[in-house]
């Protein structure tokens, strides 16, 4: 297959608001023997793009940079290495970057290697026509999902399955588990995997509209978390009996903290992925041994478990939820709706050709 030279992605030179991010040609990008070049037919916007964007943590982003962690799409080129994979094969692609050999990746945690990253935070991503990816992580593409929803599942899903699962929380059938955000990508996943296991789920959620959705995924009960700021481990004992829950998973950081601390029962457990109201938070260690509370955190999966989920999808007890689909060329406005939060679920971008 004879590819072009140049393709349309939407860059950044210098870290800002959404405004710095411009569409306009970038070279094709070449690959190495154990590379994959893949044509973008979709690509999922994730909170992790705008804290890239933003510089957030002093992170040293190569530039001009392109961001983008769920793509999905077709095989278009492998390097010399990548004998296990096919010209043609529709594919997603799974976000962890692996680095080299070690210890933990050979236990198959990847995730938690030194030198492990995340597609389009220090390499470019998928705001692109073509992306450069790990041969390695080249999953064919679930046929019963639309482009759309094959890249709406893998950084999402991936994290909420590797927070409930048996390397963090271990939820079990049975426990009832508190997602905060159900709107967003990964709550409107957990609440997908905790029903799947048998949980009884309680999600937050800004709106009635939002709650409804929730419902519809799995939740048994939602609470707004504008109208019960401060108070949502009230209402959580309200919807419980006064007992509290089992598991939260919490992605939002200082402003829900300490509440969620206060929300669970004796020996529950925390879950946090995330920080999008702040780094830092008080703990109260007192309630933290008294109760007997365990706090993980917890950052993307492994490989491994990218694998283990997808049976799930293809079998239809869970499935990606689109909020909506934009153009390429619009990935500002489509960033600026997730700083608004008007978005359920994942909002996906589609290159042009």
């Amino acid at each position: 297959m004879t590819l072009p030279r140049t393709m349309k992605a939407v860059r950044f030179h210098e870290h800002g608001g959404a405004e710095v991010l411009r569409y306009e040609d970038a070279p094709v990008p070449g690959i190495g023997p154990n590379d994959a070049l893949i044509k973008v037919r979709a690509c999922a916007l994730n909170h992790l793009d705008i804290w890239t964007r933003i510089g957030a943590r002093g992170w040293e982003i190569p530039l001009p940079h392109i961001l983008g962690s769920d793509v999905s799409g077709e095989v278009v080129a492998i390097g010399s290495e990548a004998r296990h994979l096919g010209e043609g094969l529709e594919c997603v692609v799974h976000p962890g970057v692996p680095g080299g050999p070690g210890l933990d990746r050979l236990r198959g945690d990847d995730n938690i290697a030194a030198d492990y990253s995340v597609l389009g935070v220090f390499c470019d991503g998928g705001y692109a026509e073509y992306v450069k990816v790990k041969a390695d992580c080249v999953i064919p593409k679930p046929g019963n999902l639309s482009w759309e929803e094959a890249a709406a599942f893998p950084l999402t899903f991936l994290t909420a399955w590797h927070m409930l699962g048996r390397r963090r929380a271990d939820a079990q059938a049975g426990e009832t588990v508190l997602v905060i955000g159900g709107n967003s990508g990964v709550g409107s996943a957990a609440i997908q995997i905790a029903r799947a296991r048998g949980c009884r789920v309680i999600a937050t959620i800004g709106s009635a509209q939002k709650a409804e959705l929730a419902q519809q995924l799995g939740a048994e009960a939602t609470i707004d978390h504008y109208k019960h700021a401060g108070g949502i481990h009230k209402q959580v004992y309200e919807q419980t009996a006064g007992q509290g829950v089992d598991v939260i998973i919490e992605h939002v950081g200082p402003a829900v903290f300490g509440q969620c601390l206060k929300a669970l029962k004796r020996g529950g457990r925390l879950v946090t992925c995330g920080a999008t109201t702040g780094a830092r938070t008080e703990l109260d260690v007192q309630l933290l041994f008294a109760k007997h509370l365990t706090v993980y955190g917890s950052f993307m999966g492994s490989m491994s478990e990218s694998l283990e989920v997808l049976p799930l999808l293809e079998q239809g007890v869970i499935k990606p939820v689109v909020d909506s689909v934009m153009p390429l060329s619009e990935a500002a406005e489509a960033q600026r709706r997730i700083e608004k939060s008007e978005h359920f679920g994942k909002i996906v971008l589609r290159p042009a050709s």
